[in-house]
C-alpha cells in the first residue's frame, strides 16, 4: 500500500485478514474518525447513499472517510449503478480528492468501467491467498517475535494442517505459541493436539486412509466431520470434486499434460500438484471412475429418498476398502 493516502482504493480478493490490515493502516493514517460525520459505512442495504455522502461536506474536518464493504457493486445486476458511479468519479474527481477517501472492499470484481476508473485515478490491490512459502515466512516471523522455535518440517506440517487462510493461521499459531511459551518449541504433536484442521486437509487425510485400505480410520474421519457439524452434502460434494481432481491428475500424467493447467490451479495452489500426484498412486483409473460414479448415484438416491446420505457414504468407503 502507498505511504500517502490516495482518494480512492479498491481492495478485493480472498485474503480478508490482509484486507483488514490494509484498512486499519488507512484508518490510522487518516486520523480521528467520528461515525456519521467524517466516517461513513456503506453496504448493500444503503448503496444508493454513496454519491450523496460524497457530496455532503465533512463538517468540522478536512476530509471524510467512506468505506463501501461488499456492496456487490461489481455484479452485472448492478452495472447501471456501477457505471453511474464511475462516471460521477471521473466528472468530480478534483472535488473528491480534496474532500474524500473512498475505500471499496469486495470479494470478487469484474474489470468493468468502475474498475478501470479506480485503476486510473486511485489504487487497486488484489489480496490473494498466500503461497505456502509466503505463509511459512510470515508464521516463522511471528514465532521469532515471541521467541518460540519451530523447524521447517513442522512449519510445513502446520500449513498443511491448517490451510492458507491467514486469519486462521494467526489464530492457530497464537494458541501454539502460548502453549509452547518463550524459548519453547512447537511440535507436530502439539499441532495435532491444539490446532483445528482445515476441511480440505481432512479430505486429503480421508483419501489417504482409503488409498491405504484403512477402513477404520476412514470411517472415523467421516464421523469426525459429521460430529463437527460439517453438512453431509458438503462432504459428498467435496469428496466427489477431490476424487475428480485425482482422476484428472492421472489422465494428465498419462498424456504428459501440465497438471496445474489441467486442474485450473491458481498460482498460489501449485503446491497441490504434488499432493494430487501422491494420492493418484493409491488408485487405479477404473477404481476412481467407479468411486465417482457411485458418489453420483448416491446423490441421486438420497434426493429420491432411497437411502440416508451418511449411511451411503459409509457404504462406499467400506466397499472400496473391502
Amino acid at each position: 500500500m502507498e505511504e500517502q493516502l490516495k482518494s480512492i482504493y479498491l481492495l478485493y480478493g480472498e485474503e480478508e485478514y490482509l484486507i483488514e490490515q490494509a484498512v486499519k493502516k488507512i484508518k490510522k493514517e487518516f486520523g480521528e474518525l467520528i461515525e456519521g460525520i467524517n466516517y461513513i459505512r456503506i453496504d448493500e442495504t444503503n448503496l444508493e447513499t454513496v454519491i450523496p455522502n460524497i457530496e455532503t461536506p465533512p463538517f468540522g474536518y478536512n476530509k471524510k472517510l467512506i468505506i463501501m464493504r461488499k456492496t456487490q457493486i461489481f455484479k452485472k445486476t448492478l452495472k447501471k449503478y456501477s457505471d453511474m458511479l464511475a462516471s460521477y468519479i471521473r466528472e468530480n474527481f478534483d472535488v473528491i480528492k480534496d474532500n474524500v477517501v473512498l475505500i471499496i472492499i469486495e470479494d470478487e470484481i469484474n474489470k468493468n468501467e468502475l474498475y478501470k476508473t479506480i485503476l486510473e485515478l486511485g489504487v487497486v490491490h488484489e489480496f490473494t491467498k498466500l503461497k505456502p512459502n509466503e505463509a511459512m515466512q510470515k508464521i516463522k516471523s511471528i514465532c521469532n517475535a515471541y521467541k518460540v522455535n519451530i523447524d521447517n518440517s513442522t512449519l510445513q506440517y502446520f500449513i498443511d494442517t491448517c490451510g492458507l487462510d491467514f486469519q486462521t493461521l494467526i489464530n492457530e499459531i497464537r494458541k501454539l505459541i502460548e502453549y509452547a511459551g518463550p524459548n519453547g518449541t512447537i511440535t507436530k504433536e502439539q499441532i495435532d493436539l491444539l490446532s483445528i484442521k482445515e476441511f480440505d486437509s481432512i479430505i486429503f487425510d480421508l483419501t489417504d486412509t482409503l488409498g491405504k485400505k484403512d477402513i477404520k480410520s476412514a470411517v472415523e474421519i467421516l464421523k469426525g466431520l459429521i460430529y463437527n457439524k460439517e453438512p453431509v452434502q458438503k462432504i459428498l460434494i467435496t469428496l466427489y470434486n477431490h476424487f475428480k481432481k485425482i482422476y484428472i491428475t492421472m489422465l494428465a500424467q498419462e498424456k504428459d499434460k501440465n497438471i496445474a493447467e489441467s486442474l485450473n490451479l491458481k498460482p498460489n495452489q501449485i503446491f497441490l500438484v504434488t499432493k494430487y500426484k501422491n494420492q493418484a498412486r493409491y488408485f487405479k483409473k477404473d477404481e476412481l471412475k467407479k468411486i465417482l460414479q457411485e458418489l453420483i448415484e448416491l446423490d441421486y438416491k438420497t434426493k429420491q429418498g432411497k437411502i440416508d446420505l451418511e449411511i451411503g457414504l459409509e457404504a462406499i468407503l467400506c466397499t472400496y476398502c473391502g
